[in-house]
């Protein structure tokens, strides 16, 4: 006959009560610190963009759907996970360690070289049989760089007390370029790494770098395309993309397809679109409206949703940028102030250069639209992001 189980130790009572307390303790922390208004504005965005992710992938096989759907669902819990996490973690006390994070940045970057998997002609996501979602790592790394590159301008400003001599200029300069060749040489992934060159610029006017300095950076940009333009070492579909932007006419069935089949797409949508998944183009074969649940999800929302679902996306992504330049602001020390700073140029570039692409007026460069463009990992770097600013 078995025995029956006798009452509990009562110091295994205690230590769970002590870790149930911890726990409700961490909970109610979570609520008192984090910025809940961040966080609802994340998900309704993200919400938002499952419905249009839906919509648009109706024409794909119905497994394919499923899993796109389940990855970005996941995608969304991870992220609000590490919102959680992040949003408790003091990262100007990890930041001290920056020789560690230099470290993670160049490695997790380099790790495209054994493990890359291509794609669209860049070698920028990590997958193995077993994953269930591919990694970008140069979205992963984004979040450590802008850390980095705030812990360097805090520096920077201490010991120069200003941004304006060419030594206190020349530091974070030389640590954003060496990732974007960084980048480049391996990945030759050129949208993530100008995602780089937005964060940088606008951390730069927070921290009040002269003028000066970027009218020098801007004319050495123009100097440098202009001679690999003589040198032809800018490759023929670049050129490409840059010319169907200002001759609309030139090549629609090739390099001008993506954007002239968007830009049909907006505009036969009008005031309040022909009605969520009735689109014509969206609802169509493959091709037709080519990536059009990662680059061209702007042009499914003006089909189906019309003004009024850009207008609401924007306002979206708007409402989260705007918040994260309000923590900014309220920050207590330079380096906080300058991550939120950073992240919130990530998506001010981001959005720019995705409308902007899907409006005709930009070439394409392979950005998604932040929470709304399909995309596991870049989602859950997104909200880890957040989380961040939001501590």
């Amino acid at each position: 006959m078995r025995e029956t189980a006798g009452p509990l130790p009562a110091y295994d009572t205690k230590r769970s009560r002590s870790m149930g307390n911890r726990l409700k303790n961490t909970i109610r922390d979570f609520f008192q610190q984090a910025d809940l208004v961040l966080l609802g504005l994340c998900v309704g965005a993200t919400l938002f963009g499952l419905v249009l992710i839906y919509s648009c992938t109706r024409y794909m096989d119905r497994s394919d759907a499923l899993k796109m759907l389940l990855v970005q669902t996941v995608a969304m819990g991870l992220g609000i996970l590490a919102y959680f996490i992040l949003s408790m973690i003091d990262t100007e006390e990890l930041i001290r360690h920056w020789k560690w994070f230099f470290a993670f940045n160049v490695g997790f970057i380099c790790l495209l070289v054994p493990f890359g998997r291509e794609r669209y002609g860049n070698r920028a996501w990590i997958q193995f049989s077993w994953m269930p979602m591919a990694i970008q790592p140069t979205e992963i790394v984004k979040i450590t760089f802008i850390l980095l590159l705030a812990w360097q301008f805090q520096k920077v400003w201490e010991r120069e007390h200003n941004l304006t001599t060419f030594r206190a200029a020349i530091q974070p300069t030389a640590h954003v370029l060496f990732m974007l060749g960084l980048i480049f040489v391996i990945s030759k992934d050129m949208g993530s790494a100008l995602v780089y060159v937005g964060v940088f610029l606008a951390m730069a006017l927070a921290a009040g770098m002269a003028w000066r300095w970027f009218a020098v950076g801007l004319g050495g940009f123009a100097g440098v395309c202009l001679t690999a333009y003589k040198l032809d070492l800018i490759p023929s579909y670049m050129l490409e993309r840059f010319r169907v932007v200002l001759d609309h006419s030139y090549d629609v069935a090739d390099a001008g397809y993506q954007q002239t089949r968007g830009m049909l797409a907006i505009g036969s949508g009008g005031l309040f679109g022909q009605g969520l998944f009735h689109g014509r183009l969206t609802q169509a074969g493959k091709g037709v409206l080519p990536f059009r649940y990662t680059d061209f999800i702007f042009a499914v929302a003006g089909e189906e949703l019309g003004l009024v679902g850009c207008v609401l996306i924007l306002l979206l992504e708007a409402a989260i940028i705007l918040r994260c330049l309000q923590v900014a602001r309220h920050a207590k020390t330079p380096f906080s102030s300058y991550v939120c700073v950073g992240v919130a140029g990530t998506l001010i570039f981001q959005v720019l250069s995705n409308v902007g692409m899907c409006l005709f007026v930009l070439p394409v460069i392979g950005l998604t639209l932040p929470f709304f463009s399909y995309g596991g990992s870049s989602l859950l770097a997104l909200y880890a992001a957040m989380g961040i600013v939001s501590g």
